[in-house]
């Protein structure tokens, strides 16, 4: 993907949706982290359906550590590795009260610290909640930014430190938005929708698979 293609690119998927949101549904940075944390491996739809009830009686750090890990984990069932989950949930919450007077930290390395949040957590948080021009790779991220030849990488990181490098700064606050939502519905995993694909033109992969059609 040429710098041109990749204005282009970013140019179409704003036109489309100039102002992408989160599908995790929270009302404060505090749900936002749980949120994010408990969607790794897991929807965003069946994240949702559980912290509705949830964050209904347990919407800051002191009510979910009040909550304990037996008390949340009938809350989060649904979700995929609940236990698991359920005790970095808890051990966050401790941290948070702990160290930062029960707020979120606003800084890479303090977010990676706490228990069961991984850079791409700490890189959403930083970008949803604080409108930090950070990239979270996710899947769907790792796949669009190799597939389209954005910003390949054999690792998240390497994806990530691509796309810090290719995309241009106008796009950045939304990027990550932009390229999840379209490794979600037009760019999938097992056959790409190329031929709906309103990037199509500026991508490797589309234009591979054109050249051998014709």
């Amino acid at each position: 993907m040429t710098d041109e293609q990749v204005e282009r690119f970013f140019a179409t998927l704003a036109a489309a949706n100039p102002q992408p949101v989160s599908e995790l549904e929270f009302s404060s940075v505090f749900e936002l982290l749980a949120a994010v944390l408990l969607s790794a491996q897991a929807t965003d739809v069946s994240v949702n359906k559980a912290t509705r009830a949830l964050f209904a009686v347990a919407d800051t750090p002191q009510r979910m550590l009040a909550l304990g890990v037996e008390g949340l984990e009938p809350y989060i069932r649904t979700i995929g590795l609940y236990r698991t989950k359920a005790r970095n949930l808890i051990a966050t919450c401790q941290l948070l009260i702990e160290r930062h007077g029960g707020e979120v930290p606003r800084c890479l390395e303090a977010l990676q610290a706490l228990p069961g949040v991984g850079r791409k957590t700490a890189n959403v948080v930083l970008n949803v909640a604080f409108g930090e021009p950070t990239f979270a790779v996710d899947t769907h991220v790792f796949r669009v930014s190799n597939r389209t030849g954005l910003a390949p990488g054999r690792t998240p990181l390497e994806v990530e430190l691509g796309l810090q490098r290719r995309v241009p700064e106008r796009y950045r606050a939304d990027a990550h938005h932009w390229l999840i939502l379209h490794g979600r519905y037009v760019c999938v995993a097992r056959r790409p929708l190329c031929e709906s694909c309103s990037v199509a033109d500026c991508c490797d992969h589309a234009s591979t698979t054109n050249a051998h059609l014709q």
